[in-house]
């Protein structure tokens, strides 16, 4: 089928979570081990509840509640919310996930580690709402407990990735992702990126095209966010390949870096 015989709607990703969990699921089992571990290296005392700012479809948190964790989450979105909640309740855990905004919202207790590893931090578009984000953060976390800020950042001495494209299947149903640069505005630190998903099932091909907007961030003005926000130590740096034992140093050619915050 060629493209010009697609059937082809422009909606957002976000409000189609079945196809949404299915193409940022394929890395589930190690982030989840890598959250369990850091926990285990950077938190001070016992690791038992877990937090998770725009939590999605929840496929992070429902792996670490059968592993037997505490669990709970947010998102702007209604659809995820409802997805990850049916979900957790099908595993036989409560529906503990609720729509909120993560750069102004109040948690009901403390956790020892919250996590944001897929660059979702980055549809903050202002300085106001990110530092928001990790002041309600230092709220939401106990102190000595840490954050997993996840953040592709644009590299100041290497040219930035333009293009992206993976497919994930499962069962009968595949999914076939692009993702490319439409726009980047270094001065208003602005980037938009095209993404589709090509969806094969045995009835039907079809697509969802969207457009992200999201602030762009180089190391040294990551850096200076989680320095103004004061309750946040930067304690290791580690890349998206989620290995406890390979560190990164952060420099001008990083690109996919997750930030070890530690509650102050």
């Amino acid at each position: 089928m060629s493209p010009s015989d697609l059937d082809v709607v422009q909606e957002s990703i976000y409000d189609h979570p079945k196809y949404y969990d299915l193409v940022f699921g394929a890395d589930c089992a190690a982030e989840a081990n890598f959250i369990r571990e850091c926990g285990g290296k950077f938190a001070s005392g016992k690791v038992k509840k877990l937090f998770e700012p725009a939590c999605g479809t929840g496929r992070l948190l429902a792996s670490l509640a059968k592993q037997g964790y505490q669990v709970a989450g947010i998102d702007l979105n209604p659809k995820a919310i409802e997805f990850c909640n049916e979900r957790l309740e099908r595993s036989g855990f409560g529906a503990t996930t609720w729509v909120a905004d993560m750069s102004d919202f109040t948690a009901p207790t403390r956790y020892d580690v919250a996590f944001n590893t897929i660059n979702s931090f980055r549809h903050l578009l202002t300085e106001k709402q990110a530092a928001g984000h990790l002041r309600a953060m230092g709220e939401c976390v106990r102190p000595g407990g840490i954050y997993l800020l996840g953040v592709h950042l644009t590299p100041t001495d290497a040219d930035p990735s333009e293009t992206e494209s993976w497919s994930a299947r499962r069962g009968h149903l595949a999914v076939n992702t692009h993702m490319w640069t439409i726009e980047r505005d270094r001065r208003k630190r602005i980037e938009r990126f095209g993404i589709r998903f090509d969806i094969h099932t045995p009835s039907r091909t079809w697509r969802i095209e969207d457009v992200l907007v999201l602030r762009s961030y180089t190391c040294g003005q990551m850096d200076r966010l989680i320095r103004t926000a004061e309750v946040w130590d930067c304690v290791e740096t580690f890349d998206f390949h989620y290995r406890i034992d390979e560190p990164t140093e952060v420099d001008g050619a990083s690109e996919d870096v997750v930030y070890v915050l530690r509650r102050k």
